[in-house]
């Protein structure tokens, strides 16, 4: 088993700044493909990142693309979101993702380890 755990949500103002952190515990050795969906209020979770294990493919949502950036350091099982220019749309619940494939997929059906989310508020 591989357990995640989100940590750097808030409340900010639009234009503002975030840092989440996906951290990996447990047989983080088997975990190849990290990514971060979002669900926002009253809507579908929806993916926003991902990252395969050598942080050498990216890939984006159309709406976070030149303002969000994933990362990863794999000798500290972490996964970050730098998010940057905030809009109130980028609220919600953000969950960090895991799967056994060096494939950066954008179902989360394809994804087989889940954090329990991280709330992320943008006023206007």
């Amino acid at each position: 088993q591989v357990q995640l755990e989100e940590s750097g949500g808030g409340t900010v103002q639009a234009g503002d700044s975030l840092r989440l952190s996906c951290s990996a515990s447990g047989r983080v050795f088997t975990v190849y493909q990290m990514a971060w969906f979002r669900r926002a209020p009253g809507k579908e979770r929806d993916f926003v990142a991902g990252i395969n294990w050598s942080g050498g493919v990216t890939k984006y949502a159309d709406s976070v693309k030149g303002r969000f950036t994933i990362t990863r350091d794999s000798g500290k099982n972490t996964a970050y979101l730098q998010m940057n220019t905030l809009k109130p749309e980028d609220t919600g619940v953000y969950y960090c993702a895991a799967r056994e494939y060096d494939f950066v997929s954008q179902s989360d059906r394809d994804y087989t380890y889940w954090g329990q989310g991280t709330q992320v508020s943008v006023s206007s």
